[in-house]
């Protein structure tokens, strides 16, 4: 069996798993697809930018380990109750492997790195390895109304984000809009309820620190990574 190997990796504003978005799509924020020098081949991507989205397969690179367990706790669920890790999208699986759907947003050129593809909606940490690419068919891929078990609906209710301007404007002003909507679905752990604990969130080599009293997120710092 050939060995897999990761052929690109991401670049985005999303310095650790702590605040990744917790599914694709639900924050429109913008990444970066680089290809490994051995797949920097523009002829692999012919016809790419005919498709408005793509899936992406790629690794849990920061949370592989060599044992694995039969169930697990979503956070849905509360963090309480276990169900079977292949009823779940729980990154602790016997392979580390993620699949999500982006949005296509440009094909782009760069005489040192080569082709590369900006992406919209990425759930992907930055430096997570990516081990494929296919498009996305609407007409096979889509079934809006498929049941979905014990996730139905979004889980996300939108916090009012409370943000001082000055904080602001320490972050380049193309990560302003980010920033806002990863908090607004507030990044703590789905089971987390602690008015009185700051919370630190690396974002865009900063730390972004807030504290929450529902429906209010209110930032209190941002401070540059040490």
């Amino acid at each position: 069996m050939k060995e897999i190997s990761a052929i690109a990796h991401i670049e985005n504003c999303y310095d650790s798993k702590f605040g990744v978005p917790r599914q694709s799509g639900i924050v429109q924020s913008e990444s970066l697809i680089v290809f490994e020098p051995s797949y920097r081949v523009a002829e692999a991507l012919r016809g790419i930018e005919q498709f408005e989205y793509i899936w992406l397969l790629w690794l849990f690179s920061a949370t592989q380990r060599d044992d694995w367990s039969p169930t697990v706790r979503p956070p849905r669920l509360g963090g309480n109750v276990r169900m079977g890790v292949f009823a779940t999208r729980s990154p602790f699986r016997p392979n580390s492997i993620g699949l999500s759907s982006v949005r296509l947003l440009a094909v782009e050129h760069n005489a040192h790195r080569g082709t590369m593809l900006r992406i919209g909606g990425a759930d992907l940490m930055n430096g997570t390895p990516i081990l494929d690419i296919k498009p996305y068919l609407p007409y096979t891929d889509s079934h809006p109304d498929a049941r979905s078990g014990f996730a139905p609906q979004p889980a996300d209710h939108l916090l009012d984000v409370v943000c001082p301007d000055a904080l602001l404007q320490r972050i380049p002003s193309a990560l302003h809009h980010t920033l806002i909507d990863t908090l607004a679905h507030d990044p703590r752990p789905q089971y987390h309820d602690d008015s009185h604990r700051i919370y630190v969130m690396p974002f865009a080599h900063h730390e972004v620190h807030f504290s929450i009293t529902p429906p209010t997120l209110t930032v209190i710092d941002i401070t540059p990574k040490p």
